[in-house]
């Protein structure tokens, strides 16, 4: 994963529909009363609390400090840890695991799935949401653009991301042990909040493109690449980002 910093105030307060979106992934999980069940990249615990409404036991791994501390203070109930994705420690202990828009910031994607794959019970299964191929392109080539016009290109990085295709995905999955039951690559337009929708979510989820720029160059770069998407993505005083999820449903046989 990149290194940036999650401000968990603007999160919870701009950019909730992570989790309310993530909701919808839950069908797919089906948690059942007695189960399991981890959350990997929990954030600020929502969905995790959703989980436990079934009777589920969740416990909540995530790699921002500031994001547990916000999620334990939420829901002290449940059991929530810092812990890299890509580094899981468990042995057979879950019934099933969940993640929600947490699997395109990691690198490691095979050290992801073999840490998934060994925590998982025999029958157990896999349910994640996260980008797929496509996601957010118009932001990309916005930020691409804008950094070509004020001749900073060499210096942006806007390839951090991890948003695979089906058949890519698939094939990770198998490598790791699993099979896959079910993939669904979908576009999911999503509403951002406010005039300053897209700047907040450039902000808070594009900063790493800017890690080799100066806050005065990065500050341009997003301030010019905001004016490239208004035109197309600000309508009715709102903006829409080109979401494109990739589900994923996969078991341990």
């Amino acid at each position: 994963m990149p290194e940036i910093h999650w401000d968990s105030k603007l999160y919870n307060e701009q950019h909730r529909f992570v989790s309310n979106y993530g909701a919808d992934v839950l069908q797919w999980l089906d948690a059942k009363a007695g189960e399991n069940i981890l959350d990997v990249g929990c954030g600020t615990g929502d969905l995790a609390a959703k989980i436990q409404e079934s009777g589920a036991t969740v416990s909540g791994v995530d790699a921002s400090a500031d994001m547990i501390e916000l999620a334990k203070q939420n829901y002290p109930l449940l059991q929530f840890e810092v812990q890299d994705a890509a580094a899981l420690d468990y042995n057979r202990e879950f019934d099933a695991v969940f993640s929600n828009a947490t699997f395109h910031w990691i690198e490691n994607q095979r050290g992801l799935l073999r840490g998934i794959f060994k925590s998982l019970k025999h029958g157990g299964r896999l349910v994640a949401e996260f980008g797929g191929k496509g996601n957010v392109k118009s932001i990309v080539d916005a930020i691409d653009q804008a950094a070509k016009e004020l001749g900073l290109e060499h210096r942006v990085i806007s390839n951090f991301w991890f948003f695979p295709s089906i058949a890519h995905y698939a094939n990770l999955l198998e490598a790791s042990g699993f099979e896959t039951e079910q993939m669904w690559l979908f576009d999911r337009p999503t509403k951002l909040v406010g005039e300053d929708g897209m700047l907040n979510w450039i902000n808070q989820f594009a900063q790493h493109a800017f890690v080799n720029l100066n806050e005065e160059e990065a500050k341009a770069v997003t301030n010019l690449a905001v004016s490239i998407l208004k035109p197309t993505y600000f309508k009715n005083g709102e903006w829409t980002a080109d979401y494109k999820r990739l589900r994923v449903k996969a078991l341990k046989r």
